[in-house]
Order: C-alpha cells, then structure tokens, then sequence
C-alpha cells in the first residue's frame, strides 16, 4: 500500500552519524548544490508549502535531515555543497556527516535510492560532478533530478538536455525534468521512489 504523504514529519536532524535512525525504513537521499532547491522538491513531493525549511541563506544548516513518510519512507536531506562562502571548518565537517551517511549509516542497506539534484539553469557542476562520480563508484542507485525547470523556454531546455548528454557521468543516467513552482515531474520521481524502494 502506498504511503499517506499527508502523514509526513520530520522525523530528525542529525548532526552526528550516531544520531541516524536505526530502524529499517527504506530511505530515498537528495543530493545537491545548497542552492538547488531541495527543501522545494521535497516540499513539493508531499504537497506541502513549509515542511522542508527553505533556508534563505544557502549553506547555514549542516545536518541530515530525516523526513518519515507515513512510517513505510524515509525521505533524507543530505547538506547542500558547494557553498563559496563556508569557512574551511564548515567544508569540512560537511564532507564528515555527508560521508558518515553512507559509510557510517548502520542501515545503508536501507538506502534504495540517491536523487541527485542539478539546477537545470547551470547544468551539472564540478562538485555535482564529483558527487555522481562517487555514487557510480560505490555503486549506490541514483537517478539525476533538473530542478527549476520552469525558469527555462524550449531553447534552454534543449541546450541543458545537450549539456547532460554530453556528459560521461550523466548521458546514460534516467533523468526527471521537475519543478517545485508547477510541480512538474512529480508523479514520474514518485514512480521512481516507489519502484525502486518496493512500497
């Protein structure tokens, strides 16, 4: 039975690997820029306006965030990266937690998907770039989600479609086109969560 996403809460905020939860809940992980717009996406996968704080300075909160679905899903906010304007210690304990989540989570096993997120306005970035390189490596599921497609016409889009095409770590990936403003590509990544955790 597929979950009530009316009944979502977040569930915590670990700032610590040894503050991740340790039930077995399937989790389903969004990667990204700090500027990406993930708290938007998941927001607006479960039809709500202020769930998932928007922070309105990118980079300040540096936990992972555990949102329980209807207790079947865990929909985790990883740290965003990338942020010019983080001090090196910032940068640092950011890379430790983000690691800590898959190699310090007592149930990666109960990772069944990594959602990487990619501003559709810039295309993916170095950091985005290494980040599905990892994820390749160690062979973790991932899919690539373009966010605020909206802000694109058709010129553009074909341009950021060329852009990933182009891209060894990216042009084979399944990628969904979505927008948290319309919620465009929000029943084809729900699709995905859901074929790939078994709900």
């Amino acid at each position: 039975m597929k979950p009530n996403l009316n009944n979502a809460a977040l569930k915590m905020s670990a700032g610590l690997p040894k503050q991740f939860p340790a039930d077995r809940l399937p989790q389903v992980a969004f990667s990204g820029r700090s500027n990406v717009g993930k708290s938007s996406l998941i927001n607006s996968l479960l039809g709500r306006k202020s769930l998932a704080r928007v922070s309105g300075e990118p980079g300040k909160t540096i936990t992972v965030n555990f949102y329980d679905i209807d207790k079947k899903l865990y929909l985790v906010d990883l740290p965003g990266y990338g942020y010019a304007k983080r001090s090196p210690e910032e940068k640092k304990r950011w890379s430790a937690l983000t690691d800590g989540y898959f190699t310090k989570n007592p149930n990666i096993d109960s990772l069944k998907l990594v959602c990487q997120l990619v501003d559709s306005r810039t295309g993916p970035t170095a950091d985005d770039l290494d980040m599905l390189y990892y994820l390749r490596e160690t062979g973790m599921p991932h899919l690539l989600v373009a966010t605020k497609t909206d802000k694109l016409n058709a010129t553009e889009t074909g341009e950021f479609l060329a852009a990933v095409a182009g891209e060894a770590l990216t042009k084979d990936l399944p990628l969904i086109l979505y927008s948290a403003k319309t919620n465009r590509g929000r029943d084809e990544l729900w699709r995905k969560i859901f074929e790939t955790t078994g709900i």
